[in-house]
């Protein structure tokens, strides 16, 4: 199958690995991974903070960009809510009927990872080795807005070697958010400190998500603490074998 990679603008910018990982995944399993050059940002962190017209340019370039390919993965649960979600409304909004039903049709060939796998490509055992101890979170916009279940999950328990322990209260929020994490210090702290909490309780060396945008927020508090506990993305778990 050929793939289209939607990097996200924070695996660009700050953590390569959750992308690069992406792709030495799904070519192992067989698939031609290509990187549309032109792609930018999906337009979430516009929208999210009240500037949904300054979203519009991103939004037709996302569906322009990406209208070649049948099928378009990122290594981000927000990013896909984001695409799903916040395109259709903005285009609604601001744009006309063409760019709805391109919009659309975007979104509707686009996959957060696991649910490529799992739904699109039906693997859970992607042949990986990680002898770690390692819990997981589900992100929110993963959870909730384009409800991936236990998917993660479920292909984290055919990997090799791995130790997976359950995390207390995974279902509530890190605290990250976005400019939520600025606008909300106090508030976002305050929730990242009971992530960390539940976090460490497990024993776990490695905390692993599908959003390196909460991997973040999680990994920058557990350094302060010096925890010893390191956040790597799913896709970097998945890519792993004995020879990597």
């Amino acid at each position: 199958m050929r793939i289209a990679l939607f990097a996200t603008c924070l695996a660009d910018t700050l953590f390569p690995a959750a992308a690069k990982a992406t792709v030495l995944l799904l070519e192992r399993l067989g698939h031609e991974v290509v990187f549309p050059f032109e792609q930018t940002c999906c337009g979430q962190m516009h929208v999210n903070t009240g500037y949904q017209k300054e979203a519009l340019p991103l939004v037709k370039r996302y569906a322009s960009v990406m209208a070649p390919y049948d099928v378009i993965v990122a290594p981000s649960g927000s990013c896909v809510g984001s695409i799903r979600h916040q395109h259709s409304m903005v285009a609604e909004k601001y744009g006309d009927a063409g760019l709805v039903a391109r919009v659309e049709d975007a979104a509707a060939r686009t996959y957060e990872l696991s649910e490529l796998l799992i739904d699109v490509l039906k693997v859970e055992d992607v042949g990986a080795f990680y002898p770690h101890r390692v819990t997981y979170h589900p992100t929110c916009h993963s959870l909730r807005m384009i409800r991936v279940g236990d998917k993660p999950l479920r292909l984290l328990r055919q990997v090799r070697g791995i130790d997976l322990v359950e995390l207390p209260a995974a279902e509530q929020c890190c605290g990250f958010g976005g400019t939520f994490a600025i606008k909300n210090a106090e508030t976002s702290t305050a929730m990242l400190a009971d992530k960390m909490t539940h976090i460490v309780s497990t024993g776990a060396d490695v905390c692993t998500a599908g959003d390196a945008s909460c991997l973040m927020h999680i990994g920058g508090g557990l350094s302060r603490l010096k925890t010893g506990v390191r956040t790597v993305h799913l896709a970097e778990i998945l890519a792993s074998t004995e020879s990597s």
